[in-house]
Protein backbone atom coordinates (compact mmCIF):
# COMPACT_ATOMS: atom_id res chain seq x y z
CA UNK A 1 0.00 0.00 0.00
CA UNK A 2 1.26 3.48 -0.86
CA UNK A 3 1.48 5.91 2.04
CA UNK A 4 2.27 9.40 0.84
CA UNK A 5 3.44 12.69 2.32
CA UNK A 6 3.68 16.13 0.74
CA UNK A 7 6.75 18.24 1.47
CA UNK A 8 6.31 21.99 0.98
CA UNK A 9 9.86 23.28 0.61
CA UNK A 10 11.05 26.82 1.46
CA UNK A 11 7.93 28.81 0.57
CA UNK A 12 9.05 31.72 2.78
CA UNK A 13 8.72 35.47 2.38
CA UNK A 14 12.46 35.71 1.70
CA UNK A 15 12.16 33.23 -1.18
CA UNK A 16 8.76 34.24 -2.59
CA UNK A 17 7.80 37.85 -1.77
CA UNK A 18 8.77 40.55 -4.27
CA UNK A 19 10.98 42.16 -1.61
CA UNK A 20 12.45 38.84 -0.39
CA UNK A 21 16.21 38.81 0.07
CA UNK A 22 16.68 35.73 -2.18
CA UNK A 23 13.40 35.78 -4.06
CA UNK A 24 12.13 33.63 -6.88
CA UNK A 25 9.43 36.30 -7.18
CA UNK A 26 6.48 35.86 -9.53
CA UNK A 27 7.23 32.23 -10.53
CA UNK A 28 7.16 31.31 -6.83
CA UNK A 29 4.02 33.35 -6.18
CA UNK A 30 2.23 31.67 -9.09
CA UNK A 31 2.63 28.17 -7.61
CA UNK A 32 0.97 29.02 -4.27
CA UNK A 33 -2.62 28.17 -5.36
CA UNK A 34 -1.48 24.82 -6.75
CA UNK A 35 0.40 24.00 -3.53
CA UNK A 36 -2.64 24.89 -1.44
CA UNK A 37 -4.89 22.63 -3.57
CA UNK A 38 -2.48 19.69 -3.29
CA UNK A 39 -2.03 20.23 0.46
CA UNK A 40 -5.80 20.28 1.01
CA UNK A 41 -6.19 17.13 -1.10
CA UNK A 42 -3.54 15.35 0.98
CA UNK A 43 -5.22 16.37 4.24
CA UNK A 44 -8.67 15.36 2.99
CA UNK A 45 -7.21 11.93 2.18
CA UNK A 46 -5.65 11.64 5.65
CA UNK A 47 -2.09 12.06 4.38
CA UNK A 48 0.79 13.98 5.94
CA UNK A 49 1.81 17.48 4.87
CA UNK A 50 5.21 18.75 5.98
CA UNK A 51 6.30 22.36 5.78
CA UNK A 52 10.07 22.27 5.64
CA UNK A 53 11.85 25.58 5.83
CA UNK A 54 15.34 27.03 5.92
CA UNK A 55 15.98 28.28 9.46
CA UNK A 56 19.38 29.96 9.63
CA UNK A 57 21.21 31.64 12.49
CA UNK A 58 22.19 35.29 11.91
CA UNK A 59 25.86 34.40 11.47
CA UNK A 60 25.32 31.22 9.42
CA UNK A 61 28.32 30.42 7.15
CA UNK A 62 25.69 29.72 4.49
CA UNK A 63 25.62 33.50 4.01
CA UNK A 64 29.14 33.38 2.57
CA UNK A 65 27.44 31.91 -0.51
CA UNK A 66 24.01 33.57 -0.45
CA UNK A 67 22.44 36.80 0.75
CA UNK A 68 21.12 36.68 4.33
CA UNK A 69 17.74 34.89 4.21
CA UNK A 70 15.35 32.86 6.35
CA UNK A 71 16.91 33.87 9.65
CA UNK A 72 14.97 31.87 12.25
CA UNK A 73 12.11 33.81 13.81
CA UNK A 74 12.08 36.67 11.30
CA UNK A 75 9.25 37.80 9.02
CA UNK A 76 11.41 36.72 6.06
CA UNK A 77 11.39 33.13 7.34
CA UNK A 78 7.59 32.95 7.66
CA UNK A 79 5.51 31.18 5.07
CA UNK A 80 4.43 33.45 2.22
CA UNK A 81 0.91 34.87 1.84
CA UNK A 82 -1.99 32.42 1.72
CA UNK A 83 0.33 29.58 2.70
CA UNK A 84 0.97 31.36 6.02
CA UNK A 85 -2.77 31.69 6.66
CA UNK A 86 -3.37 28.06 5.66
CA UNK A 87 -0.61 26.88 8.02
CA UNK A 88 -1.97 28.89 10.94
CA UNK A 89 -5.34 27.16 10.46
CA UNK A 90 -3.79 23.67 10.11
CA UNK A 91 -0.75 23.70 12.41
CA UNK A 92 -2.48 21.89 15.27
CA UNK A 93 -3.44 18.96 13.03
CA UNK A 94 -1.52 15.74 13.64
CA UNK A 95 -1.20 15.51 9.84
CA UNK A 96 0.61 18.86 9.42
CA UNK A 97 4.21 19.20 10.56
CA UNK A 98 6.81 21.93 10.51
CA UNK A 99 10.43 20.78 10.10
CA UNK A 100 13.15 23.47 10.10
CA UNK A 101 16.31 22.75 8.15
CA UNK A 102 19.77 24.31 7.92
CA UNK A 103 20.76 22.58 4.70
CA UNK A 104 19.34 22.39 1.18
CA UNK A 105 18.23 18.80 1.85
CA UNK A 106 15.23 18.61 4.21
CA UNK A 107 16.40 15.16 5.36
CA UNK A 108 19.92 16.24 6.37
CA UNK A 109 20.27 16.24 10.18
CA UNK A 110 16.49 16.52 10.71
CA UNK A 111 14.00 14.02 12.15
CA UNK A 112 12.05 13.99 8.87
CA UNK A 113 12.90 10.48 7.61
CA UNK A 114 12.25 8.85 10.99
CA UNK A 115 8.95 10.66 11.48
CA UNK A 116 7.78 9.71 7.99
CA UNK A 117 8.72 6.07 8.59
CA UNK A 118 6.81 6.11 11.89
CA UNK A 119 3.78 7.14 9.85
CA UNK A 120 4.37 4.36 7.31
CA UNK A 121 5.13 6.81 4.51
CA UNK A 122 6.92 5.31 1.53
CA UNK A 123 6.31 8.00 -1.11
CA UNK A 124 7.35 11.65 -0.81
CA UNK A 125 5.85 14.37 -3.02
CA UNK A 126 7.80 17.64 -3.29
CA UNK A 127 6.58 21.15 -4.11
CA UNK A 128 8.16 24.55 -3.46
CA UNK A 129 11.42 26.28 -4.27
CA UNK A 130 14.00 26.16 -5.64
CA UNK A 131 13.67 23.36 -8.18
CA UNK A 132 17.40 23.15 -8.86
CA UNK A 133 18.59 23.62 -5.29
CA UNK A 134 16.48 22.64 -2.27
CA UNK A 135 13.86 20.63 -4.16
CA UNK A 136 16.58 18.69 -5.96
CA UNK A 137 18.60 18.11 -2.78
CA UNK A 138 15.47 17.07 -0.86
CA UNK A 139 14.54 14.59 -3.60
CA UNK A 140 18.11 13.23 -3.42
CA UNK A 141 17.84 12.98 0.37
CA UNK A 142 14.47 11.22 0.19
CA UNK A 143 15.86 8.78 -2.36
CA UNK A 144 18.91 8.08 -0.17
CA UNK A 145 16.53 7.37 2.73
CA UNK A 146 14.67 4.82 0.60
CA UNK A 147 11.53 6.80 -0.25
CA UNK A 148 9.90 6.81 -3.68
CA UNK A 149 9.91 10.42 -4.90
CA UNK A 150 7.47 12.57 -6.84
CA UNK A 151 7.99 16.15 -8.07
CA UNK A 152 5.04 18.35 -9.03
CA UNK A 153 6.14 20.56 -11.92
CA UNK A 154 3.23 23.00 -11.43
CA UNK A 155 4.22 23.27 -7.78
CA UNK A 156 7.93 23.99 -8.28
CA UNK A 157 9.79 27.16 -9.25
CA UNK A 158 13.29 28.60 -9.31
CA UNK A 159 15.13 31.83 -10.12
CA UNK A 160 17.37 30.17 -12.72
CA UNK A 161 16.67 28.66 -16.13
CA UNK A 162 17.66 25.18 -14.89
CA UNK A 163 14.34 23.98 -13.47
CA UNK A 164 13.46 21.63 -16.31
CA UNK A 165 17.00 20.27 -16.46
CA UNK A 166 16.95 19.39 -12.76
CA UNK A 167 13.49 17.82 -12.96
CA UNK A 168 14.73 15.60 -15.77
CA UNK A 169 17.82 14.83 -13.70
CA UNK A 170 15.59 13.80 -10.76
CA UNK A 171 13.78 11.38 -13.04
CA UNK A 172 17.01 9.96 -14.47
CA UNK A 173 19.03 9.67 -11.25
CA UNK A 174 16.38 8.99 -8.61
CA UNK A 175 13.53 7.52 -10.70
CA UNK A 176 11.43 10.43 -9.52
CA UNK A 177 7.89 10.42 -10.83
CA UNK A 178 6.94 13.71 -12.48
CA UNK A 179 3.45 15.10 -12.13
CA UNK A 180 2.84 17.65 -14.85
Amino acid sequence: MVHEALLIVDMSNDFIADQGTLTVGKPGQEIVPYILRVAEKFLTEGKTVVVTMDAHAENDPHFDLWPVHNVAGTKGQELFGDLHEWYLQQKDSEDVWYIPKTNYNAFFKTPLADRLRERGVNTVHVVGVCTDICNYQTIAGANAEGFHTVIHKRGAATFTDLGETFINHMKLCFHTEIIE
